[in-house]
């Protein structure tokens, strides 16, 4: 039985040789100028030094481009692709319809991951974009099992998806919490920095901490809880899924590693043995509960939710 890919993001260069051995397929990278909520922040150094310590692991390296952009940051992208040709990644992630152009300009053998966080919710919208160059679809986070399931049995492209970690809730191009310092009549300057773990929304109803930074794409509002379906596998790599993705922000380099470590257990064994993953399963999820932090649980996200129309 074919295996999906296990995508990981790494927080820095040196994390890349951990998640090699930890059983990372590929990564995703890039710098906040042009990607959006990646778990570390890459310059054009560390992509091209990135890109050299993931190949010499038989590993793919994915570069994020897929902020909106505006007219002031389209003129940049040719340069910014040239270069990422250059080093040798293996994809570009885009939303941006300026990417994909820019790309056909620029560097037309450079493969195309078509991302737009919300949107790629049908297969005729996967296909549609994959027509225009895209290899692959990212699915939307608020898909359910069925309607992925559906998708890859029509798809034309690669299809990834999220297996585990956190989800963006709002993202807003404006300084919200600046806005907000500023409102209370307090002079406060907001770092900027999208691996800032210090500031939550709190929903005293819920009960809920809502993670909240900003950075120079505005304001991201992520979801209260991990995603994880370690231990419901078994229909996706049966589907033939082609890609599932570990979402490392907001935590720390060790139990990325750790949880990558996890799910590459939990391929091998539902690919080779699916009788034995299911005997197994329950371990593999009470393994990654173990690793989480105190103020972050794990649900299934909208995988188990019914789809209304």
């Amino acid at each position: 039985m074919k295996k999906p890919e296990l995508l990981v993001t790494p927080t820095s260069v040196s994390h890349i040789d951990e998640l090699a051995a930890a059983g990372a397929d590929a990564v995703i990278i890039g710098e906040q100028r042009y990607g959006l909520r990646l778990a570390g922040e890459f310059s054009r150094n560390d992509v091209a030094a990135a890109v050299k310590a993931a190949h010499r692991h038989g590993m793919n390296v994915y570069v994020a481009m897929n902020a909106i952009f505006h007219n002031d940051k389209v003129d940049e992208l040719g340069d910014y692709v040239a270069f990422l040709a250059d080093v040798g990644a293996d994809a570009i992630v885009f939303g941006d319809p300026a990417v994909l152009l820019t790309v056909r300009e620029t560097a037309p053998h450079m493969k195309l991951h078509w991302s737009t966080e919300t949107t790629a919710t049908n297969w005729y919208a996967c296909n549609y974009w994959g027509r225009k160059g895209a290899k692959r679809a990212v699915l939307a986070r608020e898909l359910n099992m069925d309607a992925i399931l559906e998708i890859k049995a029509h798809a034309e492209v690669e299809i990834e998806v999220q297996v585990h970690g956190a989800t963006c809730m709002y993202q807003s191009k404006r300084s919200l919490i600046g806005s907000y310092f500023e409102y209370q009549g307090k002079v406060m300057e907001v770092e900027r920095k999208k691996y800032e773990k210090g500031m939550f929304l709190y929903d005293k109803e819920r009960g809920n901490k809502y993670p909240i930074f900003e950075d120079e794409n505005g304001t991201h509002i992520m979801s209260p809880n991990d995603l994880c379906i370690i231990d419901e596998l078994g229909d996706m790599v049966e589907a033939g899924i082609d890609s599932f993705k570990i979402d490392g922000i907001l935590h720390e380099p060790r139990y990325i590693t750790e949880v990558t470590k996890l799910y590459r257990r939990a391929i091998d064994l539902c690919a080779a043995d699916r009788k034995r993953y299911e005997r197994e399963k329950d371990e593999l999820l009470a393994a990654v509960e173990a690793l989480q932090p105190p103020h972050r649980r794990i649900d299934t996200g909208f995988f188990f939710k019914e789809t209304i129309y």
